[in-house]
């Protein structure tokens, strides 16, 4: 790395420290929340790039839905390629047992981007097995299991009842090189997925949930989980992140598991090969994300 990178990344952390400082002193009630998974706090360099501190970005937040408190984070290490995923969704000891009632909270005020088309049942499907994602660039199928995250895959089930995911843009895709991570992350309906936007990562349902298996398994390669912010437990809504990585297990085991890619991983792999558009607010936690060169655009998703 050149000293000029080195002198950069340093005026980058000193600058986001400042802002902090000001929000914490004058902005405590700004309504502000982004799902971004990897964006940092802070600005760490390692010997072969710069990584961000793991945490969600959303310390802005004045909603919260359930009381829980979230460890900090650790810094990440570099990523190698790693096999195709081996896991498979959690044993029935971890399942629910009984009759299941979902609850979901309207949540239109809180100041973020959203699309509202309304609230999901209480009772979910149990029988539902596979979500695929019909993208430009072909399909990816995930299995799912209601009978451990029943509320998470009934949320699903519903959103891609009403077409909410259609012609939406996957907005984050996060490298070793960028963040210390490898995902993508889609699911926000308003992103523009442009390395630009600065409110990109933030968009929901309009609707919030209480987390479900979160932790359940690690975060490897080919797990689906729900994103939301590292103070708002229970904030889960339409985001959700692939994990494109082993080295992902080491984030914080807050986050709903939703499922396991079961085909179509290495069509995200290879438009990961085209490249990134930088947003350097992403590495610093400031907003915005940093997109797929290659655009990753939702076509439909169908839960079956």
């Amino acid at each position: 790395m050149s000293g000029d990178d080195d002198d950069r990344q340093s005026e980058l952390a000193r600058e986001h420290k400042e802002r902090q400082t000001q929000r914490a002193a004058g902005q405590a009630s700004k309504a502000r929340r982004n799902t971004l998974i990897g964006a940092g706090v802070a600005v760490a360099v390692v010997a072969g790039g710069i990584f961000a501190v793991t945490t969600l970005v959303g310390g802005d937040d004045k909603q919260t839905v359930a009381a829980e408190s979230t460890p900090s984070a650790s810094p990440s290490a570099p990523v190698t390629e790693m096999p195709s995923p081996t896991a498979e969704m959690p044993s029935p000891t971890a399942k629910q047992t009984g009759p299941v009632t979902c609850e979901y909270k309207k949540d239109t005020a809180s100041g973020v981007p959203f699309k509202y088309v309304g609230l999901p049942g209480k009772k979910p499907n149990m029988k539902l097995k596979k979500m695929t994602i019909t993208t430009n660039h072909g399909d990816v199928v995930i299995q799912v299991d209601p009978a451990v995250t029943p509320c998470s895959v009934n949320s699903m089930d519903f959103l891609a009842k009403k077409g909410f995911y259609d012609n939406t843009k996957c907005h984050r895709l996060v490298t070793p090189e960028t963040s210390g991570l490898f995902l993508l992350q889609c699911g926000d309906p308003k992103a523009k997925a442009d390395g630009k936007n600065p409110t990109d990562g933030q968009g929901t349902a309009g609707y919030v949930f209480r987390d479900e298996a979160a932790g359940l398994v690690p975060y490897t390669k080919g797990v689906v989980f729900l994103t939301q912010p590292p103070d708002a437990a229970g904030q889960n809504s339409s985001q959700f992140a692939i994990s494109l990585s082993d080295e992902n297990s080491q984030l914080e085991p807050i986050y709903s598991v939703l499922g396991m890619v079961t085909s179509g991983l290495d069509i995200i792999e290879k438009v990961a090969k085209d490249g990134v558009i930088l947003n350097e607010d992403d590495i610093t936690g400031d907003g915005g994300s940093t997109a797929p060169k290659t655009p990753i655009i939702i076509k439909k998703v169908t839960v079956s």
